[in-house]
């Protein structure tokens, strides 16, 4: 995973420049502002987050403002942001703190990875976790109908949704808009708010 692309040129491109990022502080903000609410309801207290591949830091602040009791942890793997801004070093496919977290976030991460390191990372993700999981990841399926090709990088290891789901499934339940409820998690999720 340690290649050229996870340095200033990449970062300017797909995150900092306006014409070629591939999401905006506001479309952070709505995806934060719906995580908080989800996890608000389902009555999840959120004391630590663990941000894996934080990337800028785009939720930095935002778990600050849903959740300002919270302590934050991003841990990165470009040498470039822990330099840049002081994130831990790290990866998510064997990053261990000692803790399990209320909230951990893997945003456009796992894609980079090849098979058996993406196996090893979900697997790390469910030893991180004791309450919530939000994921996101190119699938084949993005690929094809969901992402603007010309802002997303291209140069990712497509699997299905369904090769997620497999392994995500021995450890959390789906409920929608990417996250995930560890199954021993302390909160009563009605069954049809479980995805299938």
């Amino acid at each position: 995973m340690a290649r050229r692309r996870f340095d200033a040129a990449y970062y300017a491109r797909f995150y900092e420049a306006a014409d070629t990022r591939v999401a905006s502080s506001r479309d952070f903000a709505k995806l934060a502002d719906f995580v908080a609410a989800y996890l608000k309801y389902l009555e999840l207290p959120v004391s630590s987050v663990l941000d894996l591949g934080c990337g800028l830091g785009a939720w930095r602040p935002l778990v600050a403002r849903h959740f300002p009791r919270a302590r934050y942890l991003g841990v990165e793997r470009s040498a470039y942001l822990c330099r840049r801004f002081g994130w831990t070093a790290g990866s998510v496919v064997d990053y261990d703190d000692g803790a399990a977290h209320d909230l951990v976030i893997c945003q456009g991460v796992l894609q980079y990875l090849d098979a058996k390191e993406a196996r090893r990372a979900l697997a790390n993700l469910a030893a991180r976790c004791k309450g919530a999981l939000y994921l996101q990841a190119v699938t084949r399926e993005d690929w094809r109908v969901a992402v603007d090709r010309e802002r997303t990088d291209g140069d990712i290891h497509l699997r299905p949704d369904a090769w997620y789901r497999k392994w995500l499934a021995p450890h959390f339940d789906p409920i929608g808009g990417g996250l995930f409820l560890k199954k021993d998690a302390p909160v009563v999720c009605y069954s049809l708010e479980r995805l299938p």
